[in-house]
């Protein structure tokens, strides 16, 4: 083919389209709509569609026996004189603002002993990250409850040196605590993510801070956390979130009344009992559009304090 046809054909190719070719990319549209038919089904009849009817219930009086009843702004105007509601957002902001920074400190230290160059380093990671598997099950839950009950592994341990130890769950003091603590053990996934982030930093920037005479205590606040910022950013967004949405290990080890002097009262326990002990749904779907503002609100602080922090190697 000489160069003034190929020159022609490369013309004709980034021109406007023919009918033939037109025909063609709209039964390739089609073809794609028809196999990502059941996903967009899945998404309206599972996602949106429950999403749009939750936030018609928050203005409504409705306890699943009779038709709501609209009562506008009701539902809302309550939750300012709801004394346990306001409890349950003590309970559930503590467990995030102690939990997550924990839970990411300990994810990132285990990351860098792992980034040590360990023999045996997929073993490790997997034994690591197997409990982010499993945390949130209730299984896990429920063996929480067995290690930290009053004749549990832990008091058992203790009375071994003539200690004899609270119980963990049923005093309002530890409760909570114990909670947390489980959360933290779910450390695998971030540091999984915090291990991936370490290998791409290169390693010529701890040759050179080296030649320089950097400790290694500075090179890990002048190299390590600044090249992983955004891999702490990416972690605590997402552990925020997950964190405000918890609910099975509170309901499991409190047996789902919000532990004593509901101590372990989450907010999405408090949900839970509205909606489905006392079926005022009305008032659960207010309580969950709440909690959606809540983590926006959180979200959007990230991101925007983010800018002071997060540093992108350009």
């Amino acid at each position: 083919m000489s160069a003034i046809s190929e020159l022609s054909t490369l013309k004709r190719r980034n021109g406007p389209m023919t009918a033939a070719e037109k025909k063609a990319n709209g039964r390739d549209n089609k073809a794609a709509y028809i196999f990502l038919l059941p996903w967009l089904a899945g998404l309206v009849a599972i996602t949106v569609g429950p999403m749009l009817m939750s936030l018609y219930l928050s203005f409504t009086d409705y306890n699943l026996l009779q038709p709501p009843e609209w009562v506008g702004l009701d539902n809302f105007i309550r939750m300012f004189a709801d004394a346990r509601l306001h409890n349950s957002l003590g309970v559930t902001f503590t467990y995030v603002f102690v939990g997550v920074p924990l839970q990411l400190g300990v994810a990132l230290l285990i990351a860098l002993v792992l980034d040590k160059g360990l023999r045996g380093l997929p073993f490790y990671r997997s034994v690591f990250y197997l409990p982010s598997l499993l945390g949130g099950s209730v299984a896990v839950a429920i063996l929480w409850k067995q290690i930290f009950g009053t004749t549990g592994l832990v008091n058992q341990a203790l009375a071994m040196f003539g200690i004899q130890g609270p119980g963990w769950i049923s005093d309002p003091s530890t409760a909570l605590g114990s909670i947390v603590l489980l959360h933290v053990w779910t450390f695998g996934a971030p540091m999984i993510i915090f291990l991936a982030g370490l290998r791409q930093i290169p390693v010529m920037y701890y040759e050179a801070a080296k030649v320089d005479g950097a400790s290694t205590l500075q090179q890990f606040w002048r190299i390590t956390l600044p090249m992983l910022s955004p891999i702490i950013f990416f972690n605590l967004v997402l552990q925020i979130i997950g964190s405000f949405q918890s609910f099975t290990q509170a309901f499991i080890v409190s047996g789902g009344n919000g532990g004593p002097s509901d101590s372990t009262m989450f907010f999405t326990l408090y949900l839970y009992q509205k909606g489905f002990g006392q079926f005022d749904m009305g008032y659960a779907s207010a309580m969950a559009w709440f909690l959606l503002v809540i983590i926006g609100v959180f979200t959007a602080i990230n991101f925007i304090a983010a800018k002071y922090w997060v540093f992108y190697d350009d």
